[in-house]
């Protein structure tokens, strides 16, 4: 599965996953982020989700657009044993993509074409 993080230049994005429990134990998972830019990837409520039986959860994912190139990471979400149930390792990958450029601020200036 591919996570799209499109928009302007600058703009923050987020996206959710959102995960299910259908089992009648907890179910937790540490989320890691990994690959070229992974950095400029955050997951600002933290690495860690558990959900509770019969209900769901998601992960928070943020990203900044800072550069025009396409930016690639992968989100990976392990499993964790502590006091549930041993789910499946999830990926998703990561991409963004730049629909538009926003001038920050304009400037007028005067200056001669050509001077002898």
């Amino acid at each position: 599965n591919t996570i799209e993080f499109i928009g302007t230049l600058q703009a923050s994005v987020v996206k959710q996953v959102r995960l299910k429990n259908p089992s009648n134990r907890n179910l937790s998972y540490n989320a890691i982020l990994v690959g070229r830019d992974a950095g400029d990837f955050s997951l600002p409520k933290g690495s860690t989700v558990t959900i509770h039986p019969g209900r769901q959860d998601v992960v928070t994912v943020e990203f900044t657009i800072r550069f025009l190139h396409p930016a690639e990471a992968v989100l990976i979400l392990i499993s964790n044993k502590a006091d549930g149930i041993d789910g499946a390792t999830l990926t998703f990958s990561l991409r963004s993509e730049v629909r538009n450029i926003e001038p920050l601020g304009v400037i007028k200036c005067r200056s001669p074409c050509y001077e002898l």
